[in-house]
């Protein structure tokens, strides 16, 4: 399909890297021409996000790492999601009107570290210590200030007051740093510095973390793993998209394609109103059992093989009107989240699909005293409402909307994509798998592609998860709005480039050529050699 992208495709038959920041791709490329694998490159890509993204990823937050392993043939995921703190309980939120969104309550266990070590461990090549300079260069001596950071950080003033550790930082003399400002994080080279030398991560943050009034305690963060799992994946047009297992609501993406798999979507049309009805209501009709089914399957029984059999598609598909849509709020309970994706795919196969988070913009916005280390606010993703799948539950994990896609062709990687955009990236995902299997887009093409999003009522992923029910356009789909809204669909209409999310895409082709493309916006950057 000729569908107009204006940065060029990136190729090279060695080696790419697509992440959010150009510093942190050329860390990832860096190691690779060094003779490192995808998981060494990965471990560079994660920690130098988590610097020059202070605002979506770092060592306070979380992560899944989706690998291929090419020796062995297979696909590995690795989850770096922490717990919550075992003194948090629903009936004390409960008591105190409901979980904050920001501040030292909204602070869960942060286990990306324990994600990318577990993950290095079981296939890395290179020496831990080495995979650190680019992230330790970044904080010490600082990295230039985008327009992305700046809009993130502007729209955090109020949660960033004047005087705290993290306004000192994001918010000097009261306001966002200037474009092309350096931006340093001393405190945050130094917690760099002793892990790369092997320091106890747990050790390093307790002090803070205790000193910022975190009910999270040291046995909290002592007693933190990370967990090695099985993808799951379903079939579609004749290729395997695998996904991240729950506690990961990546099975809700699958759900989707397992629906749209029975339409012949390639005749519809890209951009048609068709099209995009169709895939509306598969959303719709996949969070619904997102809502009653995702939870963290340690503590209860997530129903997967249900979920993506045959029969639950049909099912789902059976109930959409292809003229009409149709209403679905989620359970009502009473009363956008910012991640951050990349891919890295090395001159072997190995590959890697990854996505770690803050959850919203700046986490809960405590700094742990010294380290530099931005704390999570992921506890704001739990349910109150006894009986939830998503439940609070002290030393449970919670739901993610976090998911790390790849897609396989005979029994190998074809594709590794993904995004950031909390409830938004399984349906950004899903029309990038669609624009690459159905009307054979290229990495760039997708990430460029005008998109939508749907939102229903109880759907939003922080707490109070109220929603509403409005279909967002990019403006390059406007043309298909008036049928739509004729469809029932309430449709909003933004400008280009103006929706969510931020999509990374590697294809790898039988020749041997990485081709990557990468989202312009963020700060997406995609390097190959």
């Amino acid at each position: 399909m000729q569908l107009r992208a204006h940065r060029p495709l990136i190729m090279g038959r060695r080696g790419a890297v697509a992440s959010n920041h150009p510093v942190a791709t050329q860390a990832g490329v860096d190691v690779l021409r060094a003779g490192g694998n995808a998981a060494d490159a990965a471990v560079a890509v994660a920690l130098t996000l988590g610097v020059v993204e202070p605002h979506m990823s770092g060592l306070g937050g979380d992560g899944f790492y989706h690998v291929w392993d090419a020796a062995q043939r297979r696909g590995r995921v690795f989850n770096g999601t922490g717990a919550a703190p075992a003194g948090a309980t629903a009936d004390a939120y409960r008591a105190r009107g409901g979980i904050p969104l920001h501040g030292p309550l909204s602070v869960s266990i942060p286990a990306m570290l324990a994600g990318l070590t577990l993950m290095h461990r079981s296939c890395g090549a290179r020496d831990w210590r080495g995979l650190f300079g680019p992230a330790i260069e970044a904080a010490r001596d600082g990295f230039a200030v985008t327009h992305h950071l700046r809009k993130f950080a502007e729209a955090q003033r109020a949660r960033m007051p004047e005087g705290e550790c993290a306004a000192a930082i994001f918010l000097p003399g009261g306001a966002p740093p200037s474009l092309g400002a350096l931006l340093r994080q001393e405190g945050l080279a130094a917690t760099l510095e002793a892990l790369s030398g092997g320091a106890d991560f747990a050790a390093l943050l307790a002090p803070g973390v205790a000193a910022a009034g975190v009910p999270v305690s040291a046995p909290d963060l002592a007693a933190m793993e990370a967990e090695e799992l099985a993808p799951i994946a379903v079939p579609y047009r004749g290729f395997e998209v695998a996904q991240t297992p729950p506690n990961s609501t990546g099975f809700t993406l699958l759900q989707m394609l397992r629906i749209l798999d029975r339409y012949d979507l390639a005749a519809l049309g890209w951009g048609s109103a068709a099209l995009i009805h169709i895939m509306v209501e598969a959303k719709k009709r996949a969070f619904l059992d997102r809502e009653a089914q995702g939870g963290d399957p340690r503590g209860r029984e997530v129903p997967i093989a249900m979920l993506l059999s045959e029969a639950r598609a049909a099912e789902h598909a059976a109930a959409i009107d292809l003229t009409r849509a149709a209403d679905l709020p989620l359970k009502p309970w009473p009363g956008s989240g910012d991640t951050t994706y990349f891919c890295v795919v090395d001159r072997s196969g190995n590959a890697v699909s990854a996505i770690q988070s803050l959850n919203s913009p700046f986490g809960s916005g405590v700094i742990a005293g010294e380290t530099g280390v931005l704390l999570n606010n992921r506890m704001s993703y739990w349910h109150l409402e006894p009986g939830h799948a998503n439940e609070l539950v002290p030393a449970r994990r919670v739901r993610h909307t976090m998911n790390a896609p790849m897609i396989l062709r005979d029994g190998r990687p074809w594709c590794v994509l993904g995004t950031p955009g909390a409830d938004n990236q399984v349906q950004i995902n899903a029309q990038a798998i669609v624009g690459l299997c159905d009307f054979g887009m290229d990495p760039q093409q997708v990430a460029e592609a005008p998109r939508w999003t749907s939102s229903q009522y109880g759907q939003p992923a922080n707490y109070p998860h109220e929603g509403d029910d409005v279909l967002t356009m990019e403006d390059g789909l406007a043309g298909a709005a008036p049928e739509l809204r004729a469809m029932g669909h309430r449709v909003k209409l933004v400008p280009p480039l103006e929706g969510p999310c931020s999509l990374e895409a590697i294809r790898l082709l039988d020749n041997g050529v990485r081709m990557a493309g990468s989202d312009p916006r963020r700060d997406g950057w995609a390097g190959a050699f």
